[in-house]
């Protein structure tokens, strides 16, 4: 492709970047450091509760720009995931994967904000918190499970990103065009031939050509 979409691809790279290693050193890093630095549950959920709250705006602005970046090269790059073979197989499931990374870090943050209201030392948060009542305990082991299930996602992603920069190489796009410009017509002439020999096994006659 001869048109640069530096601007939207910094936006897209920079934002998958921040989400995916935001969420790996949460993970080992904040979350490890909390239940090494505290003396009991309560305190373990408080000190990270902190630390992923001050995360999550940041978070949302990489998210943000990440979905930005993206959509707009998947406009420009539209004509390639037509007509390449390959290209667009991988936009789906890199679309899919990006939808369940969005879903998994909403969730964790859901249940992550009952671990922090429960966890606080605020008369208000604690109020808040008995409005919506949650076991401790059973919280914090689903946000074991998904604190890795971001960061796996995410990496998921990225795996996708660099194949769909091999497939943007100038060879990988005259191959699969090619490729998708033979298959249909392939497909075609294959049911032709096998419609015509049905048709002489049946005796049914083909078109004069005075038709």
């Amino acid at each position: 492709m001869s048109e640069r979409n530096t601007v939207l691809r910094s936006l897209h790279d920079i934002g998958l970047a921040a989400w995916f290693g935001g969420s790996l050193m949460g993970a080992i890093g904040l979350n490890g450091a909390a239940n090494r630095s505290a003396d009991d549950e309560m305190s373990t959920a408080r000190i990270a509760s902190a630390g992923w709250a001050a995360w999550t705006p940041v978070n949302a602005a990489a998210i943000g720009a990440h979905l930005v970046g993206g959509a707009g090269l998947l406009g420009a790059n539209s004509a390639r995931v037509a007509y390449q073979q390959g290209v667009g197989a991988s936009t789906v499931a890199k679309l899919v994967l990006t939808g369940a990374a969005l879903a998994a870090t909403a969730y964790t943050r859901v249940v992550g904000k009952k671990v922090e209201l429960a966890s606080s030392l605020d008369p208000r948060d604690a109020e808040m918190a008995a409005e919506h009542p949650v076991k401790l305990e059973q919280a914090q082991r689903q946000l074991v499970l998904l604190q890795w299930a971001v960061p796996a996602l995410t990496a998921s992603v990225l795996v996708l990103n660099a194949l769909h920069g091999e497939q943007q190489r100038p060879e990988q796009q005259h191959l699969g065009v090619m490729r998708r410009a033979a298959s249909p017509f392939a497909t075609a002439g294959g049911a032709g031939l096998a419609a015509a020999r049905r048709s002489r096994k049946r005796g049914v006659p083909g078109r004069s050509r005075d038709a």
